[in-house]
């Protein structure tokens, strides 16, 4: 169990900073904080409709992911006794 454990925690490492720059890389909408840095000025400059589309897939796919090993991580604490004080 305790393979099972440090593999899960490398991969919540993994997928949380690959989920955060996934989700930087998402053109801003307009009104909220990615104009307050720059995000409004680069309408212009927009990825196409089948980049979005698969950055959008991705992210999901990822966040799934990172979901999925958090329930692990916290099963295996809970039931493993890793938890308790």
């Amino acid at each position: 169990m305790d393979v099972l454990h440090v593999i899960l925690q490398i991969l919540l490492g993994i997928t949380s900073l690959l989920l955060t720059l996934l989700i930087l890389l998402h053109k801003g909408r307009g009104g909220g904080l990615s104009d307050m840095f720059g995000g409004g000025m680069s309408s212009g400059l927009s990825s196409s409709g089948v980049a979005e589309r698969n950055l959008n897939r991705f992210t999901v796919i990822l966040g799934v992911t990172w979901g999925v090993v958090i329930i692990g991580l916290g099963l295996i604490m809970r039931f493993s006794g890793a938890g308790d004080s």
